[in-house]
């Protein structure tokens, strides 16, 4: 093909060269901002944390007195119990209570559907360790799609879910 002149291209005798790279448009998603997030995680707290923690002491340990005794065996029990009822939460639905109040799904990044029970797994795992660090929830204030530490170590997103009756 021979070189096109731009004077041609210009005054429109000449069809303009065609990009090679074609830019693929990927769906538009609303991430949850980081405001719904807190306030969906405080929900949480209260709905699912507290009745778990009230059973390992009371129930598990036996007293407070108790739990303080054997603080590390007692956050253990706790951790495991919110990381359980969290996957199931968000297997079966994609939400947990606090993001059901807010119209939040968690979503596969790849595929843009409900991820797998693994990935869930694996997700909630996560969250605990970067809780402990705080670096991976600060993470969501500094970052435009506003992912914590866990959401990028498992490709996962927390998007406001779509209104379908809208």
């Amino acid at each position: 093909m021979a070189k096109q002149r731009f004077r041609d291209v210009k005054q429109g005798k000449a069809a303009a060269p065609k990009p090679k790279h074609i830019k693929k448009s990927t769906p538009e998603r609303r991430y949850a901002t980081a405001g719904e997030k807190l306030k969906a995680f405080l929900t949480d707290s209260f709905m699912l944390l507290m009745p778990i923690m009230y059973a390992v002491f009371y129930l598990v340990m036996g007293s407070r007195e108790a739990f303080a005794e054997h603080k590390a065996a007692g956050w253990l029990y706790i951790l495991i119990a919110l990381v359980i009822v969290q996957t199931l939460f968000m297997y079966k639905s994609g939400q947990t209570p606090g993001y059901r109040a807010y119209d939040l799904e968690v979503i596969d990044e790849s595929t843009g559907k409900r991820p797998s029970l693994f990935l869930i797994l694996f997700r909630n795992l996560c969250a605990v360790l970067s809780a402990a660090t705080l670096f991976g929830w600060t993470l969501m204030f500094f970052r435009k799609d506003r992912k914590n530490l866990h959401d990028l170590l498992s490709n996962t997103a927390v998007i406001k879910k779509p209104c379908t009756s809208c």
